[in-house]
């Protein structure tokens, strides 16, 4: 199990980055498991750089798409056009073809938009007319949007968020970080550009993949991971506030998505096997977008993410 090129984008992330290593290690466990990610947080809090700075470190092609609400399904995945000389259609692709894509304020855009990442983010493939496309092998969409700002936006629709494997939440650094991100920022301004990057090959990745892929999960941690699932759909018996707050609970795919990033987490961490803490670790990114929360919930002030956090206290750990 060889963790050090990771290690390399690990390290080199965290030069961009100040005092978000959760969403740094999110989003290599995110890479690692062949998924895409929804980060969310206020204005201003290095979730488009956090982007930037893993494309840099990675090989291959980055886009980046600023939704916004004129934009068409047809910017995304691209359009027939018609040669005249030729006397036939030629198909141009869009964005959607490179490997890493930047979906920056996603909710900005309308629904025949976001429903157009549907198929890509689910099948790696588009249709276009009678025609279907593969997308790269390596294909990763990281979306952002902010809580606030409600005007001119439109709430994702539970299929889509359902597609992303992991929703992380940015919070405000500290006092300590955010004197170390205006020291970063006066170097950034005095020192000549930075030297190329040493970037993660494909081959690399898919490799690491692969090792992922061959983690050992026991059955006592797959049990705990559907016990964890099937909580969120029948909590009465574990808790009388999580009954109360939520109204529908994750799907399968979540069991599959907290397998999978369980096992790339307990990789990065060179452990051999997955414990409870590595399920723990990732259980919120996971869920907190596939929990619909009650009124009565959302009128107590709860979220996903505190349901989750309950969740984990009133679950039998193996």
């Amino acid at each position: 199990m060889e963790s050090s090129p990771f290690n390399t984008l690990r390290a080199h992330m965290a030069t961009r980055i100040i005092g978000q290593q959760h969403l740094i290690d999110s989003m290599l466990v995110c890479l690692l498991s062949d998924g895409h990610m929804l980060v969310e947080g206020m204005p201003g809090l290095a979730k488009t750089t956090a982007v930037k700075a893993l494309a840099e470190g990675i090989e291959g092609d980055f886009h980046r798409i600023q939704f916004t609400p004129d934009l068409l399904p047809s910017d995304l995945v691209g359009t027939d056009i018609y040669l005249q000389e030729k006397g036939e259609f030629q198909f141009r692709q869009g964005p959607l073809f490179h490997n890493i894509l930047l979906a920056d304020e996603i909710n900005r855009a309308p629904a025949k938009v976001q429903s157009a990442l549907l198929e890509a983010m689910g099948e790696h493939q588009i249709t276009v007319g009678q025609t279907t496309y593969r997308l790269p092998r390596l294909f990763m969409v990281m979306a952002t949007q902010n809580p606030i700002e409600h005007e001119g936006t439109y709430h994702l629709p539970e299929a889509q968020l359902d597609r992303f494997l992991m929703h992380v939440w940015v919070g405000y650094p500290n006092s300590e970080e955010e004197l170390a991100i205006l020291a970063l920022d006066t170097a950034q301004q005095q020192t000549p550009p930075r030297p190329p990057v040493q970037r993660l090959s494909q081959d690399e990745l898919f490799a690491a993949r692969h090792e992922v892929s061959q983690v050992f999960l026991d059955k006592r941690i797959q049990q705990y991971i559907v016990d964890l699932v099937l909580a969120t759909r029948k909590p009465a018996p574990y808790d009388a506030d999580l009954a109360r707050w939520c109204r529908y609970g994750a799907s399968p795919r979540a069991s599959i998505a907290l397998a999978r990033c369980g096992r790339a987490c307990a990789w990065l961490n060179n452990d051999r096997y997955v414990t409870p803490a590595h399920i723990q670790a990732v259980a919120a990114d996971v869920l907190r977008h596939r929990i619909l929360l009650t009124f009565e919930g959302e009128a107590d002030g709860v979220t996903s993410g505190d349901f989750v956090k309950k969740l984990l206290q009133v679950v039998a750990v193996p």
